[in-house]
C-alpha cells in the first residue's frame, strides 16, 4: 500500500514540475512577444488581429500608412473591404454633388 502511495506522489510531483516549467515558458514566450511589439519589431495585421514581423513581405500600401499581413487571405479579405468602402464613398460623395 505504502509503496503505491509513494509512487503516485512521485509520480504527481513528477506532473507538477512539468506543468509549471510549461508554464514557465508560455509566459516568458508571451513577455517577449509583447517586448517585440513595444520595440516595433511586430505589427499587428488589421484583418485577423495576429501580429507579424514588420519586415513582412505581404503589405499594402495606403497613403503613408502601411498594413502589414500574416497571410495573403488576410491581404484579400482587407483589400475587398477597402474596395467596398471606396465604393460607398463614391456614392455618398455623387449623392451629395447631386
Amino acid at each position: 500500500m505504502w509503496k503505491w502511495l509513494l509512487i503516485a506522489l512521485v509520480v504527481y510531483g513528477a506532473y507538477r514540475m512539468f506543468m509549471n516549467d510549461r508554464k514557465k515558458n508560455a509566459d516568458d514566450e508571451k513577455k517577449r512577444t509583447e517586448q517585440r511589439v513595444i520595440d516595433g519589431e511586430l505589427v499587428k495585421d488589421p484583418e485577423c488581429g495576429a501580429y507579424v514581423d514588420a519586415d513582412s513581405n505581404i503589405t499594402v500600401r495606403n497613403g503613408e500608412t502601411v498594413y502589414h499581413f500574416c497571410s495573403y487571405d488576410c491581404r484579400d479579405k482587407f483589400l475587398a473591404k477597402m474596395k467596398a468602402l471606396n465604393a460607398t464613398d463614391e456614392k455618398a460623395s455623387e449623392a451629395e454633388n447631386n
